[in-house]
């Protein structure tokens, strides 16, 4: 029977719905605490085996489609035989943001949701190996990756991550190979530069970004993160001036570089700096051809990112999120990858880039994610999900993991 006539039987002809609401509560609240709890687990698991049973009787693949009804909207599993059709195959690995992708900065609790971390241990189950990719510090990532989907996975050889959006990648178990710090292969020119500007971004600041902002403590990255709720009026105000500070900085750091020739080179090959140079002070109207050759190979060596009310920073772009991915397959042995890529920044952009230009994965993002990250998202496979809907977008995968298991 074709699949599409198999799917639209299955979600016509049972409650899918109800079947969801019964795998939700088997699989994310385990049956612990008093007797009457446990007597009404068992309950919704009976029931649930029921359900299963009857799906599995009306189609030759029954147990596969159980999985799908069990795990997957109608939308979501029309959208995983969608891929399925479009690439013959299944994701075999994970790569993952966390900050407005896994999680929302913007919840009380900025923990990411219950399902969405139930869903990433079911498809590492299914021997799915999963690469966190993230611009925050190891020890930051390390603590809220281990509470949230246990020790056992993290250290389970099949767990990587990447972090300061590349500078290094830590893979628990691999020995030598467990920590590779990307950054010690870049040259002592580089290198001196961001040590210089390290030892000044707060030192030389003035005092509203003293008080308004904070070091975040990286390895190598040099990033200002503001002292306010994330994307608030004062969190916009506070980065905009972090950034033309951090810009002014690098300027000083470079022999025969002046602010004028960098604010200028950075509000060329980027928009969103553009922007915010022109509310504090203006672009200079330096002739971007009468910058030194020998300063000009430097800046674009060199990293500026902004992110509206969220941070400043400053990086290398030998160092990307990209150099990070690929470093963590190697460890990982995945020689043929088809990854899921998930973000919602230009870091993580260049990653689905990467990933479309080598045929070897698909993108999603938020709905809230950068202008030019949704623009590829849309224009590749439309895999966009709401605010913490990061679980919608795992659903999908999990049901295109059964359906290519059926090729």
């Amino acid at each position: 029977m074709n699949r599409y006539n198999s799917l639209y039987r299955l979600y016509d002809e049972f409650d899918a719905e109800t079947l969801r609401e019964y795998q939700t509560v088997v699989g994310l609240f385990p049956a612990l605490g008093s007797r009457v709890a446990l007597e009404l687990w068992q309950e919704t698991s009976d029931e649930l085996d029921q359900r299963r049973a009857d799906i599995r009787r009306e189609f030759p693949a029954g147990e596969t489609f159980a999985d799908i009804a069990a795990h997957a909207s109608r939308d979501e599993a029309f959208t995983a035989l969608d891929l399925n059709t479009k690439y013959g195959r299944a994701v075999n690995v994970l790569v993952l943001d966390v900050d407005e992708t896994l999680r929302s900065a913007g919840r009380t609790d900025n923990e990411i949701p219950r399902e969405t971390l139930y869903l990433l241990t079911c498809l590492h189950e299914e021997g799915i190996p999963i690469v966190i990719c993230t611009g925050q510090t190891l020890e930051n990532v390390k603590g809220f990756i281990t509470q949230g989907l246990g020790n056992e996975l993290v250290h389970s050889g099949t767990l990587s991550i990447v972090y300061e959006a590349g500078n290094g990648v830590f893979t628990p178990g691999y020995g030598e190979s467990t920590k590779t710090l990307l950054y010690d292969d870049l040259d002592s020119e580089i290198r001196a530069i961001f040590d210089d500007v390290r030892s000044r971004v707060l030192s030389e600041a003035a005092e509203p970004i003293t008080r308004g902002c904070h070091l975040q403590g990286n390895e190598f990255n040099i990033t200002l993160k503001p002292n306010f709720q994330t994307g608030s009026d004062n969190a916009v105000e506070i980065i905009d001036d972090a950034l033309c500070h951090l810009i002014d900085l690098l300027a000083g750091a470079i022999d025969g570089a002046d602010s004028d020739m960098a604010r200028a080179y950075y509000a060329d090959a980027d928009p969103e700096i553009c922007g915010v140079l022109e509310r504090h002070g203006g672009v200079p109207e330096t002739d971007l051809e009468e910058i030194p050759t020998v300063i000009e190979s430097i800046f674009e060596r060199i990293d500026i990112a902004y992110y509206k009310g969220d941070a400043a920073e400053m990086g290398s772009l030998e160092l990307d999120k990209v150099a990070g991915v690929q470093t963590a397959f190697d460890v990982l042995g995945i020689d043929d990858p088809f990854a899921l890529v998930m973000g919602d920044s230009k870091s993580d952009l260049r990653v689905m880039e990467w990933v479309e230009a080598n045929d070897c994965g698909i993108a999603a993002a938020p709905e809230h994610a950068s202008r030019v990250v949704s623009e590829h998202v849309l224009n590749t496979d439309e895999l966009v999900f709401g605010r913490d809907g990061s679980a919608s977008m795992l659903r999908i995968m999990y049901a295109l993991d059964r359906l290519a298991g059926l090729n």
